[in-house]
């Protein structure tokens, strides 16, 4: 390959020359080919457009599966629901808050929890967390880059209010 040979797609497309010869070639070569040229563009940006998705990894979400939603028995307004909560590698959610009190459980892998003045906490399978309505979960992880973390959560909250409520 010439020097800037490798180059010569690029400047094709992005040269500041490339509208006025389209224009001139419009012009001695008839309105047909700006058509041909169009769509030669269109597949260029195509093509890039793939590319680019291509070269950029999708950004993993948590995966939150409801299990059971109830009314609380003698206690009008409130309710309890039951999920379990997937952590992919490496995922961490904002700061938040859900004015529900809420029990973790860790099913598998692990995670790390930290509410407002508390100790950040690293939990194995079988170990619990707790948050209280005021409080607000400034750390919730995976603690591992490589390896998917799941848990169960039993939460108590006023029938209709947010799950989730950002808080800094």
């Amino acid at each position: 390959m010439k020097p800037n040979q490798s180059n010569q797609r690029t400047n094709l497309i992005t040269g500041s020359w490339m509208l006025p010869s389209l224009m001139l070639v419009v012009v001695l070569m008839g309105p047909n080919y700006l058509g041909a040229a169009q769509e030669v563009n269109k597949d260029l940006a195509q093509e890039t457009l793939m590319a680019q998705k291509a070269a950029t990894p999708p950004v993993a979400q948590e995966a939150i599966t409801p299990l059971i939603t109830k009314d609380l028995a003698g206690v009008p307004g409130e309710e309890a629901l039951t999920y379990t909560v997937d952590f992919p590698p490496g995922f961490s959610s904002p700061v938040h808050r859900h004015n529900a009190q809420v029990s973790v459980y860790v099913l598998q892998g692990s995670v790390v929890m930290q509410v407002k003045g508390q100790q950040e906490l690293t939990l194995l399978p079988g170990q619990t967390f707790y948050e209280g309505p005021n409080d607000i979960h400034i750390v919730s992880r995976n603690a591992s880059s490589t390896n998917p973390a799941k848990f169960l959560v039993f939460l108590i909250h006023k029938k209709g209010t947010p799950l989730v409520i950002p808080a800094e």
